[in-house]
């Protein structure tokens, strides 16, 4: 097949893809086209990792390995991109609902990127590297489930442990950039759902009463002083309280209030402090008002931060440098985003590389001047997990799969 060619497939299954979205450990279809397309050009491939994840294994004489990720879920978002190919899928969540599915994180061109990268360093396995290629295609990564799951059934038992882990996330960067950071490069991600309970009654005899709403709104502003005033200023660390549900009438004085928290850091003895803390409050809150008994505090998403290996990020850029031509490469700084492909390089005791790929259409960028420029928020530009979010395709497909293409080779030594 011509690059012209691979390059039109490549595209018409990122659009298929984004297309037909699917919820976190229902990635069925998505996770079919993968088999199939890996099984083509040669892979030795297995489905239902860690559920519905896919693993890809190319042998190619002795040396090491190297694992290449790709995530696959979408989310319960109505899309309104105005696209010929938008969503307008729906699907039901966890708690048996049924939502609107959109690619509204970018997973979709992970996948593609990750195909496109497959069918290259397959075709060129003869003159160019030699060792393994092991190509991850994870579920479940926005419920930090999906990196756990494949590794609690086996992954590195089964396939072998590779000698880094590197991937890749569409950003709202210009497309045709990389961003790549060497040490903390995405915080760690905790969501916590507490249940405030109080002694429900008629609103004309609040004193009869505990209300959870008082009790929950106090909570919420004191919440807010943990980063202002227990977190020393040089640390990074977010607590937003997203959610916040209690009573049904004006005239009713319900029995509990329920938030849904959640906390954004990169040190993980600030994660620790910052966790205790907002525990501490809760409780605090909780007795201060004179709770009938003691709040619940329960744990739904985990995610460690990312930590990019330095070595290994020094290695990679200069592949990137000598393959997608200079200034291609910036570093973006921290990300307060998450991500649980650190799950994966823990796991294997293999370092971390993982980059930014810029998404956004370069017109929107022509003025900028400085890096500062380019991070800085361009006004109404989508960013991930926005209804309105969805990169352009071209350079972005290209330049990932170029990217994930140089990432392997800097790895993989050159045939004899």
């Amino acid at each position: 097949m011509r690059a012209a060619d691979e390059a039109a497939d490549v595209a018409a299954v990122y659009r298929d893809l984004h297309a037909h979205p699917e919820l976190a450990f229902q990635e069925e279809r998505t996770a079919a086209i993968v088999a199939e397309r890996l099984r083509i050009l040669g892979y030795a491939t297995t489905e239902g990792v860690g559920r519905t994840g896919v693993v890809g294994v190319l042998r190619n004489g002795e040396g090491p390995t190297a694992l290449l990720r790709a995530d696959m879920d979408a989310l319960p978002v109505q899309e309104q991109t105005g696209l010929a190919y938008a969503s307008t899928r729906t699907g039901t969540d966890s708690d048996g609902a049924t939502v609107p599915v959109m690619h509204a994180c970018g997973h979709d061109m992970h996948v593609a990127c990750l195909l496109g990268a497959a069918a290259e360093l397959a075709a060129d396995r003869s003159s160019s590297w030699q060792g393994t290629l092991m190509l991850v295609f994870q579920p479940a990564e926005e419920t930090a489930a999906g990196a756990r799951a494949m590794v609690d059934d086996g992954l590195y038992d089964r396939f072998g442990r590779p000698d880094v882990v590197l991937g890749q996330h569409v950003a709202p960067l210009p497309a045709g950039l990389l961003g790549l950071r060497p040490g903390p490069a995405f915080a760690a991600s905790d969501s916590l759902d507490v249940v405030l309970h109080g002694r429900g009654g008629h609103g004309s005899r609040p004193e009869a009463t505990v209300d959870p709403v008082l009790m929950a709104a106090a909570t919420v502003m004191r919440l807010q002083g943990i980063v202002s005033r227990e977190v020393a200023a040089p640390a990074t660390a977010v607590v937003t309280v997203g959610a916040l549900h209690a009573g049904t009438r004006g005239n009713i004085i319900a029995d509990r209030a329920e938030l849904q928290i959640n906390v954004r850091t990169f040190d993980p003895q600030v994660r620790t402090e910052v966790l205790s803390a907002l525990e501490r409050i809760v409780r605090a809150e909780a007795g201060a008002s004179g709770a009938p008994r003691e709040p619940s505090i329960t744990s739904t998403e985990s995610f460690p931060a990312v930590i990019n290996d330095p070595q290994a990020c020094a290695r990679t850029r200069e592949a990137f440098a000598a393959g997608l031509g200079p200034g291609r490469v910036i570093d973006p700084g921290p990300g307060a985003g998450s991500e649980d492909v650190g799950i994966l390089a823990t796991a294997a005791d293999a370092p971390c590389v993982y980059w930014l790929l810029g998404g956004a259409d370069p017109q929107l960028f022509t003025t900028a001047q400085s890096l500062e420029d380019v991070m800085r928020v361009v006004p109404g530009l989508p960013s991930n997990h926005s209804p309105h979010y969805a990169p352009v395709v071209e350079p972005t497909l290209s330049t990932g799969i170029a990217a994930l293409v140089r990432a392997a080779r800097a790895w993989l030594p050159v045939r004899p």
